[in-house]
């Protein structure tokens, strides 16, 4: 027997795009495979700068694997996460490279920036528009 919670939840549930489910798989994915990178910036950093990057990483790599999760399940708060996740994202390439010494540091911090953090920062901004809960497109016109 359905609920009327149940029924409601379903209603909000987002129509899936085409494309949509390998692209939860890759967002699940990357947050998932940071868990190693958060290994490595504990034991590189120094104690004062740690807790900073870390608690960065920690934050992408959450809403990397929620939106993703959220995606899968077809849940309209994935938009919510995608969000987020875009910000946060954009924060880290912009204070990577702001705060990276000149040489190889500074090449290494904008091909990061370039090539994985901008890019999935786009992705997510992408996936936040296309999930974006239909019934809130209708009351908005």
């Amino acid at each position: 027997m359905a609920t009327a919670h149940s029924d409601a939840a379903q209603d909000r549930q987002v129509p899936e795009p085409d494309g949509t489910r390998p692209l939860a798989v890759v967002l699940l994915c990357a947050g998932v495979a940071m868990l190693p990178w958060l290994l490595v910036l504990a034991n590189s950093l120094p104690a004062t700068e740690s807790a900073t990057w870390i608690g960065l990483d920690v934050l992408e790599a959450l809403g990397l694997a929620a939106t993703g999760l959220l995606m899968l399940r077809r849940d309209p708060r994935g938009c919510l996460t995608a969000t987020a996740t875009a910000v946060l994202l954009v924060a880290d390439a912009w204070f990577d490279v702001t705060t990276a010494a000149p040489g190889t540091e500074l090449a290494t911090a904008a091909a990061m920036a370039l090539g994985v953090e901008l890019p999935m920062a786009v992705l997510c901004a992408v996936q936040a528009v296309r999930s974006w809960p239909h019934s809130a497109r209708r009351d908005r016109r």
